[in-house]
């Protein structure tokens, strides 16, 4: 028979898993250590107050019976209270008969009126000694000294203690430094410097990330140079080219010379695109369009002759997205591309329908997860080359996502955002 399981239980066994996840971090990991340390400091400082509190009561109570038992035995010899020695020990004798009245019902009352009786009364401890020769009341006024060595051992101690917890915090603070720029750096900003002078391991882990920024940083630039030379060494044969074709008789061949090389500078610029986006350096500008005229305005970036051959548009719900008109067209030009490319017949279907887009082709499944894919320059027999690693990396960047299946010889890629595919399921 399985133990029954309680809402207590679950709520216990809930506290225990929040109170795991709070202490994960370094700093809640020392605030727990010193703070255990300073509640058994605190335990210990308190128990040996008790203890010396304890044995200052045990000494009093026995040197209250010795006094007692001297003035018992000094009055048998000498008839008379040895007053000199109480003094000397502390003790005062109480000769207000008043006083003496009401201590001796305050013993009577508490049933403590005997031979000999100890008691406080009004925050003084008082004694009587009432025996076959005299009846005496006496005041106590040894009282337990100030703990002064403990306190200062105690003081010293706690002191240390939280010297120590604030140095350790403070050696702490380079890390949440080196955390924040950790965050900007994963933001784009390549501009930080995060090199310390000092000798511990925070700064080795600084140092070290420092020279990798440098090294990215100085990769990066090598990058850019590179490709910009690149794309302005080609923009060169382009122009000329195009300027060459003017030169053509055949308006047929010149026509479709003219689209190849607006093809390449269309291409060029679409390059340059993808170069920012990847390199995290293009600021996003989105405006509310309509999907019909972003998958139209596509299409036209595709320069295909007769697109209705090879397209299909069917609009069963137009809606408004907020979107970069340029790169969102790119990400749906590379997506119909490929969906043409890769298709038995040669034909995409673009079906626009309550906040989805899909981009429908009849082939193959792919032989591999959609993830691998995303990749840039992967190994594929089908070859999407870097079609769909330029759409993931466009996507993210509009909090949107890509969702493939294969249905009835069918490959189905369809954009959403998160919250309107979670609908979609759960609908």
């Amino acid at each position: 028979m399985k133990p029954k399981v309680t809402s207590a239980s679950k709520r216990y066994a809930a506290w225990g898993i929040s109170l795991f996840k709070r202490f994960r971090s370094l700093r809640s990991k020392i605030n727990l250590i010193f703070a255990v340390a300073f509640i058994f400091l605190s335990i210990i400082f308190v128990g040996s107050l008790r203890y010396e509190k304890l044995r200052f009561e045990n000494n009093n109570e026995m040197h209250e019976r010795l006094v007692a038992h001297y003035l018992y035995n000094y009055y048998l010899i000498y008839g008379k209270i040895d007053e000199a020695y109480l003094e000397s020990q502390n003790f005062s004798l109480i000769k207000d008969k008043a006083r003496i009245v009401q201590i001796e019902r305050f013993f009577k009352e508490k049933g403590k009126y005997k031979r000999y009786a100890v008691d406080t009364y009004r925050l003084q401890r008082v004694m009587l000694i009432n025996n076959d020769r005299f009846k005496l009341f006496l005041e106590n006024k040894n009282k337990p000294k100030f703990p002064v060595k403990q306190t200062l051992i105690f003081s010293i101690v706690f002191a240390m203690l939280l010297l120590l917890y604030l140095w350790v915090l403070r050696s702490l603070k380079p890390l949440e430094e080196l955390k924040e720029k950790i965050k900007t750096f994963s933001e784009g900003n390549l501009e930080i410097d995060c090199a310390s002078d000092k000798g511990d391991e925070i700064a080795e882990v600084a140092n070290e990330f420092d020279r990798a920024v440098r090294m990215i940083r100085e990769l990066l630039n090598a990058r850019h140079l590179f490709l910009r030379a690149i794309m302005h060494e080609l923009k060169t044969p382009i122009a000329k080219g195009r300027l060459l074709s003017e030169m053509i008789s055949d308006e047929t061949r010149k026509e479709r010379m003219h689209r190849i090389f607006e093809r390449l500078n269309l291409l060029i610029d679409e390059f340059a695109k993808i170069e920012k986006i990847t390199a995290k350096n293009f600021t996003l500008t989105p405006k509310p369009y309509k999907m019909s005229d972003l998958v139209e305005a596509s299409i036209d970036l595709l320069l295909l002759e007769d697109a209705k051959r090879y397209i299909e548009t069917v609009i069963a719900k137009d809606y408004i997205v907020h979107v970069d008109f340029e790169l969102f067209t790119l990400t749906l030009k590379n997506l119909i591309d490929n969906a043409i490319k890769y298709a038995h017949d040669k034909r995409a279907i673009i079906r626009i329908d309550t906040d989805t887009i899909s981009i429908i082709n009849k082939s193959d499944k792919l032989p591999k997860p959609l993830s691998h894919y995303f990749e840039p320059f992967h190994s594929s027999t089908g070859g999407l080359g870097l079609g769909l690693y330029i759409v993931k990396s466009i996507l993210d960047i509009h909090a949107m996502t890509l969702y493939y299946r294969h249905e009835g010889g069918e490959n189905i890629f369809t954009i959403s955002g998160e919250t309107t595919h979670r609908l979609h399921r759960r609908a």
